[in-house]
């Protein structure tokens, strides 16, 4: 009797040790972001997570200020389009699990420096007493690393954060633009695909168009790339090279905030605009 009182006191510890870890994992996984879909124009404890979450693997690199923009936005969609996710921006269920899975989040660290009003980065595979002073797109100590690289490949990062790239442009605003150039003008000649990166960036400096790289290739009916999903391949080096030309001041567009393909464009508007060059299969024009 006693014997079987021992076991059924064994079994009933296991069953209690067991529920308890499995409670804890549902705590641990409930303590992760709250149960609504997290999307542009979102503010709050949720975006301020996403921020941080996206920061630690490397794919934002913009301030960590609870306020879900387009920068926040093009992040979430390269981290979906890196790990396999359906990519519409929204930060469900789904892609919580994935990046909370794939990240770290050190939420006394981050609601400290934003109480105090301070600059900082959220960077894994940097200590984050070294991310308190400067962080987002100007700072930062180091080269975030995406998870799964070895301590030694964090200490030496492939290339530098964005306090080396162009002043006002993250590397996100780098890659959307490379997206875009690739996925509009792939199969240009190379002066062609800079004239399109110069487009985009003429719009910026237009109080006609939003001033940001996200706003003007992202405002509906702007880009054909956008509406097929070509925006969406991943883009060459001459891409990038043609961004970067841009960006350093070269406009073979000789200042256009527009341009289409004659053999292709279905709109009569578009034809009516002060025509300046063409270049390849583009023409552009004002």
């Amino acid at each position: 009797m006693k014997k079987r009182i021992k076991l059924l006191t064994i079994f009933l510890l296991m069953v209690l040790i067991l529920t308890t870890l499995s409670f804890k994992d549902e705590i641990d996984h409930a303590g992760a972001f709250s149960n609504q879909v997290v999307q542009k124009g979102a503010t709050g404890e949720d975006v301020i997570e996403l921020q941080s979450r996206l920061q630690y693997v490397g794919y934002y690199n913009g301030k960590i200020d609870g306020v879900f923009g387009w920068g926040t936005y093009w992040a979430l969609r390269n981290f979906q389009y890196e790990f396999g996710l359906p990519i519409d921006g929204l930060a469900g269920q789904e892609t919580k699990d994935k990046l909370v899975k794939a990240s770290k989040y050190n939420r006394e660290f981050v609601k400290k420096q934003i109480n105090q009003g301070k600059n900082f980065s959220h960077y894994g595979g940097t200590d984050l007493s070294s991310q308190s002073e400067g962080g987002g797109k100007t700072g930062g100590g180091g080269t975030p690393a995406k998870q799964g690289t070895s301590p030694q490949q964090a200490e030496q990062p492939k290339q530098p954060t964005a306090v080396n790239m162009p002043n006002g442009f993250s590397q996100n605003d780098i890659q959307l633009m490379a997206n875009a150039v690739y996925g509009e003008a792939r199969g240009e000649p190379y002066e062609g695909q800079v004239a399109v990166a110069a487009v985009i960036l003429n719009r910026i400096d237009s109080p006609s168009f939003p001033n940001t790289v996200s706003g003007v290739i992202f405002e509906p009916g702007a880009f054909t790339a956008v509406a097929d999903g070509q925006i969406w391949l991943t883009p060459n080096e001459k891409a990038k090279e043609a961004v970067m030309d841009a960006i350093q001041g070269w406009d073979p567009s000789e200042n256009a905030q527009y341009y289409f393909n004659p053999v292709t464009a279905t709109s009569k508007w578009i034809w009516t605009r002060p025509q300046i060059k063409k270049i390849g299969k583009h023409i552009f024009c004002n």
